[in-house]
């Protein structure tokens, strides 16, 4: 990965921010730019994963990591997220964070589908707002926004999260014709299921395999891989597995059919049957 990414630093600046670094596909992203030699602020909800990281990150590669705590989908997300920073000058944001409640969209409470919208789609509308404005000062940056193969067609039992899902991916590619005149990179990260600490908890042990989970690590790589590759377009899809299922659904199936066979693999994994 350091062969691929050493160029970072003098692509986007010294400071990345990763939202949503305390494990999973986010805890890869942190890695893979500190080994590239780009100092960190670590962003998430809990203080004792990141400052493990942290101390990891800076011990085996040599840079300056900050540690924020924060609720990524509170109002105040990016106050909060300054006070523990200062004014550091951040040219590249990963947003990764991401909530989700599995089950049928009547049974599941108001309050987890409001939270969904609030850390999925508020949540990287006011770190962009805040970080992308410096950015466009500077004339250069970067910018990767966490999508999900749920996002592109209606899913039984994840209706808030996909719909938050197709939210990232729209604002991500508007903000890739937006920006990328003004010398700033922008990309949408298509993931399918990954083996994340959150999809072990969330699905049955028995079941897993029927996702086909990836690696975080083959994720982040897709990911830093294609972002300075104006040519390639704002979105790319992460594993051969979800992009033949892309073409799939998007070429062949027309919307209906693709939600239905979309919801029986969730209703496969998810449900009761």
């Amino acid at each position: 990965m350091a062969r691929k990414t050493r160029d970072l630093a003098d692509r986007y600046g010294e400071w990345a921010l990763v939202a949503g670094a305390s494990e999973g596909i986010g805890r890869a992203f942190a890695a893979a730019l500190a080994e590239s030699g780009l100092d960190l602020v670590l962003v998430a909800r809990r203080r004792a994963p990141l400052e493990a990281l942290a101390e990891t990150l800076r011990r085996e590669h040599g840079v300056k990591v900050v540690v924020a705590v924060a609720d990524l989908g509170a109002p105040d997300v990016v106050d909060v997220i300054r006070r523990q920073t200062g004014d550091l000058s951040v040219g590249l944001v990963v947003y990764n964070a991401c909530y989700s409640t599995i089950g049928e969209f009547a049974e599941t409470d108001v309050e987890s589908k409001l939270l969904t919208v609030a850390v999925n789609c508020a949540g990287p509308v006011r770190l962009l707002d805040a970080y992308v404005r410096p950015m466009i000062a500077r004339g250069r940056g970067g910018v990767i926004v966490m999508s999900s193969m749920a996002g592109f067609q209606g899913g039984a039992m994840i209706a808030t999260y996909a719909a938050s899902k197709a939210f990232d991916a729209v604002l991500g590619e508007s903000l890739w014709a937006e920006l990328t005149p003004k010398g700033i990179d922008v990309l949408v990260c298509v993931a399918g299921a990954t083996s994340t600490p959150t999809f072990e908890a969330q699905t049955p042990a028995a079941r897993r395999r029927r996702a086909f989970p990836g690696s975080p690590e083959s994720v982040v790589d897709d990911a830093l891989e294609a972002l300075p590759k104006k040519r390639r377009g704002p979105t790319i899809v992460s594993g051969r597995l979800n992009k033949v299922a892309h073409f799939f659904f998007d070429r062949v199936l027309g919307r209906g059919a693709a939600s239905r066979v979309f919801s029986r693999s969730t209703r496969s994994i998810y449900g009761d049957g």
